[in-house]
């Protein structure tokens, strides 16, 4: 049941939610496996129903003019979907992350303490478009031993209900409490979520920046996210020039609407006249629309290739488009480009392209972000390409988790001690018997 069709309150859901996290806390591999199973089976039972809310819900965001950027999150067809549902049996087939032993200690003989992983609980997702979210934040829930309690945006509601009665379906048939995966589908319920922190351990929001800023500044629950996505690729001096085309086009172009898409393009000055007007070109074939700075602008003009050409603005060096846009900024150094990164990034993702590797190290070591790239495309900053089967988004944080968050950012861990009838005071005094610390 979901909160649209059930008379309970949100904290009375909340609870629910917490009863049912717990029981999943306690099961085995085998059973968290089977349930993720029964998702997947579930999910590809109701793929008519979810590509028709799909499309109802496109529909009508036609005639409210969503963005282009919400819009690509938004759609679902039968591709997306299907890899969707591959990438929830992905997560199945990952190594359970519950009940890793990371320290096992003997304080004395008798005496034993143990540092366990464990699941964090009960996790608040709010999220924008991107219905297929749903599948991947379900996924890692169930693996991980969490209940999710999860809120789409209005653009994604038929969407989000067909994926989320799919889930429950399929829970229906394990071990699992369908209770553990429930979802909201009022935008007054999300203050109220926020004020929960009783039955809510950790709240991912995914959205905007001016969102993100509001969950941040309106709960006492911790908050794992990023705001903005404002990637940076810098083409040294030293780039390749083959490379450098087809990596500024892909991490432009393969998705922009994806946080990891690049929104600067930083060129050395020693290529403003060479590889620029290359790397221009190729984003012009591609439908970029290009945004300079005054060096950009004459190098771009001195090539033929102003046409179309915006003057970049200060602004542009700091927002996130989302879209086919692209700012680009002529720079002196390897210091100036790290000096711009530092100012105007987000902490997500940058990249360098260059064959020095003395400057890539240097690169690879000042850039604060969660990551950090070296001849390859930033749109590789995704939890399924790291390899975690999926993601529940992506932190810019400077604690852990960090980057994109899989299994591992959604366990904590506790200590257990089991002894023998031991006292603390048998260890403290002038008589104080000694603790071994023996690990084993």
């Amino acid at each position: 049941m979901t909160a649209l069709s059930s008379s309970r309150s949100l904290p009375e859901l909340a609870q629910e939610t917490r009863l049912a996290a717990q029981t999943l806390a306690g099961l085995s591999e085998a059973q968290k496996n089977q349930a993720i199973e029964a998702i997947a089976q579930a999910l590809s039972h109701a793929e008519a129903d979810i590509l028709a809310a799909n499309r109802a819900d496109r529909e009508i965001a036609e005639t409210e003019n969503l963005s282009p950027a919400l819009y690509a999150r938004l759609k679902l067809d039968a591709t997306k979907l299907r890899g969707a549902i591959a990438g929830v049996r992905d997560v199945g087939k990952l190594p359970d992350p519950v009940g890793q032993v990371q320290i096992q200690r003997r304080l004395d003989e008798g005496l034993v303490l143990r540092r366990i992983t464990c699941p964090v609980g009960v996790l608040g997702v709010i999220f924008e478009s991107r219905p297929d979210a749903v599948m991947q934040i379900a996924s890692l829930a169930i693996k991980s031993g969490n209940g999710a309690i999860l809120k789409g945006g209005r653009e994604a509601i038929r969407s989000c209900k067909a994926i989320v009665q799919a889930i429950q379906a399929g829970l229906s048939q394990s071990d699992v409490d369908p209770a553990a995966i429930q979802l909201l589908t009022s935008r007054s319920e999300i203050a109220e979520l926020l004020k929960l922190d009783k039955d809510v351990d950790l709240i991912i929001p995914r959205g905007s920046n001016a969102f993100v800023r509001y969950v941040q500044d309106n709960t006492h629950i911790p908050v794992l996210g990023h705001a903005d996505g404002v990637c940076h690729l810098y083409l040294d001096k030293a780039a390749d020039a083959a490379k450098a085309v087809a990596i500024a086009v892909d991490a432009k172009t393969h998705y922009p609407a994806a946080c990891n898409a690049v929104e600067t393009l930083l060129v050395h000055q020693d290529l403003a006249e060479t590889l620029l007007p290359q790397v221009a070109a190729a984003l012009h074939q591609a439908k970029v629309q290009l945004k300079g700075d005054e060096q950009t602008q004459a190098a771009l003009s001195a090539a033929q290739l102003g046409a179309g050409l915006e003057a970049a603005a200060e602004e542009d060096w700091s927002t996130e488009y989302g879209d086919l846009t692209l700012a680009i900024k002529v720079v002196d150094s390897t210091k100036a480009a790290i000096a711009h990164i530092s100012q105007y990034g987000s902490r997500h993702t940058d990249a360098i392209v260059t064959e020095n590797q003395a400057t890539a190290d240097r690169f690879l070591a000042q850039v604060d972000s969660a990551g950090v790239y070296h001849n390859c495309s930033t749109r590789f900053a995704d939890g399924f390409r790291y390899g975690f089967g999926a993601e529940v988004g992506i932190s810019t944080q400077k604690l852990p988790p960090r980057g994109p968050v899989g299994l591992e950012g959604l366990i904590t861990y506790k200590y257990q001690m089991v002894g023998d009838g031991h006292i603390a005071a048998t260890y403290t005094g002038d008589a104080a018997r000694p603790f071994l610390h023996e690990d084993f």
